[in-house]
């Protein structure tokens, strides 16, 4: 069943929401637009301490694939094609698919994915988790009842010199309809975001919309917090997505949501003495859920770009096709003839 989100605030809820900030983990935001005749936008950023290369890979439908080395290891044959935001070509940060729908992975230190009770279901890699939804999914709905059903125990590899991919993830369909899904101590935990349009990291859902609820009382207008801590970027990105223009026009459109996101993105190379995971936004991605269109923006290009997922070959039996952004510096717009053909990426289980 779908948690319901907190819909009260206590001083001490709300001190307590807070003190649990004094570290922040790495600063990633997302944040949802809502334009008009059905226009969707997932705008997120990529912020992390060290450079991660990413990549985009568009995947065919039709193709089987593995969530683990492990034996036992979940098991499917994707139904949708879909394109990948790629991270060291080893895991799959987020994404969308030929339906419309959105899974982004964001940082929350907080996360502990499996307990007893778990360990004995079939493995799936962080590095597989995204495409898995993406592949065998066409809605918010339908990623919630795969969840629910949690047959799978959900595992890692660590990066960057040891660091553990503690996530949650942020879900959106071509309908509008959000989830957010977080676990806690193995436990699966699946929100409805209703009308609360920002992702962030910690603390956990329901403290930091307990937070939220508290700067919505104050007024945008009269104050929002400032500082690059997560629940200050949290409620900067809901205020800002619930007051800015609804377009249908796609273009503006994604100009509208990079303007709301980079309010709420980490400068780059910025740093503060004491707090070494505060970390700079590396890069930022729109997801046009009606249209189809996967932007990529690398915060040192001097211009964004697009996969028209509308103008690939998404078939049984159609080529793996990638698009390396390391090559990208003076791409800008749809770049979907620039895709080559490509050996799918090895997951780094």
């Amino acid at each position: 069943m779908i948690k319901a989100l907190a819909t009260t605030l206590t001083a001490a809820a709300m001190t307590a929401g807070m003190s649990m900030f004094t570290q922040n983990a790495g600063a990633c935001t997302r944040v949802v637009y809502k334009g008009d005749n059905n226009l969707y936008i997932i705008g997120r950023s990529l912020d992390w301490k060290t450079p991660i290369p990413t990549n985009l890979y568009v995947y065919p439908a039709g193709m089987h694939k593995k969530g683990h080395s492990l034996p036992g290891a979940v098991e499917w044959t994707s139904k949708y094609g879909a394109v990948y935001a790629v991270g060291y070509d080893g895991g799959v940060t987020e994404g969308m698919n030929e339906k419309g729908l959105s899974v982004n992975g964001l940082f929350c230190k907080g996360t502990v994915y499996d307990n007893p009770s778990t360990m004995d279901r079939p493995p799936m890699s962080l590095a597989m988790f995204v495409a898995w939804l993406l592949d065998m999914n066409a809605t918010t709905a339908e990623v919630v009842a795969t969840l629910e059903k949690h047959d799978f125990n959900i595992s890692g590899a660590t990066f960057d010199g040891g660091t553990v991919s503690a996530l949650h993830w942020g879900i959106t369909d071509a309908e509008g309809n959000t989830a957010i899904l977080e676990f806690d101590h193995g436990d699966v935990k699946v929100y409805q975001a209703g009308d609360v349009r920002a992702l962030t990291n910690d603390p956990n859902w329901p403290q930091m919309n307990a937070i939220n609820k508290y700067w919505q009382g104050v007024g945008g207008t009269n104050m929002m917090p400032g500082t690059v801590k997560s629940p200050d970027r949290f409620v900067r990105a809901d205020y800002f997505a619930h007051h800015v223009e609804a377009t249908s026009d796609p273009d503006l459109g994604v100009s509208i949501t990079r303007s709301v996101l980079v309010p709420s993105c980490v400068p780059y190379t910025y740093t503060i003495e004491g707090e070494p995971n505060v970390s700079s936004t590396q890069w930022r991605s729109y997801s046009n859920l009606r249209d189809k269109r996967y932007y990529f923006d690398l915060v040192t290009n001097p211009g964004y770009y697009y996969v028209d997922l509308t103008q690939c070959n998404l078939k049984p039996g159609a080529s793996v096709m990638k698009l390396d952004t390391s090559n990208s510096s003076t791409y800008i717009g749809n770049v979907t003839d620039k895709l080559v053909a490509s050996a799918p990426f090895t997951p780094m289980y």
